[in-house]
């Protein structure tokens, strides 16, 4: 194991260059060497309550506030050390983690390996949050304990945890244990999120606004902002309005392909293109006929052109989804996945599983005769989704299937899923689902891609032999492994990959920064040049 990270010395910055060479900048120069804002004002187009983790959260939001062990996330191919020094792995199952000194909470209180040993254990032994999975299961943590010198976290998984580092570390944010071991029900904990991060939540008003102050004694850096001012603006027309007239600097929802060309003719915006993470999706209900066919589900793969969906309703501002699932640009992802579109070889493959049109209406019945009609649920709240569900049913009836769109508001979609009410369904799943190699394991467990309930020898043997491996490029091994037997027979086909283009007022602020899978709104634009480097994080690509 290498050992990688940043020192911290009474307040001042030691950040790594080539060869191991140190750069010292106080956060004092650091701030000083871009011009500092007074606020930003971000149109947020969504509510997600207090940032209680357990509620519901944007990842990019909790990151103001919340620090992890390691940073950026588990996206890259190496975070470096954040809230820990240092980490270092004894054995297969065993880590040692050093922390930080001199750090405190938003609330003036010190951070410790106590609040280190209480999260993971909360996270652990506690409700499930999206986090959880990391410290329970994939991977399952059996042991956390404080070593003598009351400034390290010893951890002892269960099974070979060789990514610990590159993948939990990077992953959970770390609860202050003098707030949350006094909270029973985290799903009913109202307080405003309290962490170490270089942005305190001092307001939030529901469905209206949240405000953030910097944290000026942020152990990374002054920030360069000094607040953040975020109106929740649902409405997309509302939000880019705002946008246009001044009363917003940027916009946390993305540009859509229809209004590229009049924005970049916007003197005072500029346009930033971005490596989304996340994959538009058509679902099924795998434990349902005929859809619990994995042969059946590869036809079905076959028939869908996502080229055609990026053309017509994207305009182009996208990628087909033809490299299947997780998405291509996670450096976990096995680079020679293919999910081609090839409606020959779908039509014979639902041929030879006797689903053929035997009455002469152009659709195929069962193999008993039965006539077969399926629902695509879509949020109607997502007009783009909904016209990807409407091209579908013309290419699903290409190969003789019929199916049709059913609409349904945003808070019913989100239950029927939760409860597998549906044949079928389009959505998008962000970068925790697509680009984090143990959440695709898990979600073969979770009930989401597969239920470890139900029966599947060939993807039980490669994940056994996952939990074995020892080392990182063992793992990946196997996990290419999986991912080619997944997109043989997919529960989730990838219709395309989004094209992320964000629009903000440059005169305002032009230091905006893309961390992946985080777009150009995460805290890594609001730090100094040097920690920025630090975390890789790129300029995003202008367009013009």
């Amino acid at each position: 194991m290498k050992k990688r990270g940043l020192c911290l010395l009474a307040g001042t910055m030691l950040m790594l260059g080539a060869c191991g060479e140190e750069k010292a900048v106080t956060g004092e120069e650091a701030a000083a060497s871009a011009d500092r804002v007074d606020n930003l004002t971000i149109g947020l187009h969504t509510d997600v309550g207090p940032l209680n983790i357990y509620t519901g959260n944007l990842d990019w939001m909790t990151d103001l506030v919340y620090d992890k062990l390691f940073s950026p996330s588990p996206y890259v191919d190496e975070p470096i050390p954040w809230l820990a020094e240092s980490a270092e792995q004894l054995d297969d199952k065993t880590w040692t983690v050093k922390l930080r000194s001199g750090i405190k909470w938003h609330d003036g209180e010190d951070f410790t390996a106590e609040d280190v040993k209480f999260t993971y254990e909360y996270f652990r032994d506690g409700p499930a949050n999206r986090h959880t999975h990391h410290v329970s299961e994939v991977p399952k943590i059996d042991a956390i304990e404080i070593e003598d010198s009351g400034d390290s976290v010893r951890f002892e998984c269960a099974y070979a945890c060789p990514s610990l580092a590159s993948i939990t570390f990077a992953d959970l944010p770390i609860l202050p244990e003098h707030i949350w071991s006094e909270v029973k029900n985290p799903r009913k904990f109202t307080d405003l999120a309290v962490g170490t991060g270089p942005y305190e939540l001092t307001d939030y008003q529901s469905d209206q606004s949240y405000q953030f102050e910097a944290n000026d004694e942020y152990f990374m850096g002054t920030p360069t902002v000094g607040s953040l001012t975020m109106p929740v603006i649902k409405d997309s027309t509302a939000m880019f309005n705002a946008l246009r007239s001044g009363e917003i600097d940027a916009s946390s929802r993305t540009v859509p392909a229809e209004l590229v060309s009049s924005f970049a003719a916007e003197k005072s915006l500029k346009l930033a293109e971005t490596s989304a993470l996340s994959i538009v999706q058509f679902g099924v209900n795998y434990e349902m006929a005929p859809f619990n066919e994995g042969e059946f589900r590869n036809a079905l793969s076959l028939a869908v052109d996502g080229q055609s969906i990026v053309d017509t309703i994207l305009l182009g501002q996208g990628k087909a989804g033809d490299k299947g699932y997780p998405h291509p640009a996670s450096p976990w992802t096995n680079p020679e996945l293919s999910t081609p579109f090839d409606l020959t070889k779908a039509s014979k493959a639902f041929d030879k599983l006797g689903y053929k049109d035997v009455d002469g209406d152009s659709y195929r019945e069962t193999p008993e005769g039965k006539e077969m009609s399926f629902a695509i649920k879509v949020s109607a709240g997502e007009p783009i989704y909904v016209r990807a569900a409407e091209l579908l049913v013309e290419q699903m009836k290409q190969v003789g299937l019929h199916f049709e769109v059913k609409a349904v508001d945003a808070t019913t979609f989100a239950a029927d899923i939760a409860e597998d009410n549906f044949e079928s369904y389009v959505s998008l799943i962000g970068p925790h689902g697509v680009a984090d190699p143990d959440q695709f394991i898990m979600s073969h467990k979770s009930g989401y891609l597969w239920s470890k309930e139900l029966e599947y020898p060939e993807m039980d043997k490669l994940t056994s032999d996952w939990m074995a491996a020892s080392t990182i490029e063992a793992r990946k091994e196997i996990s290419f492994e999986i991912q080619e037997l997944y997109n043989s027979q997919p529960t989730a086909i990838a219709l395309y990959y989004p094209q992320e283009i964000f629009a903000y007022n440059s005169a305002v602020f032009d230091q905006y920064v893309e961390s992946l899978g985080y777009g150009i709104i995460n805290k890594y634009s609001f730090l100094p040049e040097e920690t920025q480097q630090a975390v890789s994080a790129t300029q995003p690509e202008l367009i013009d």
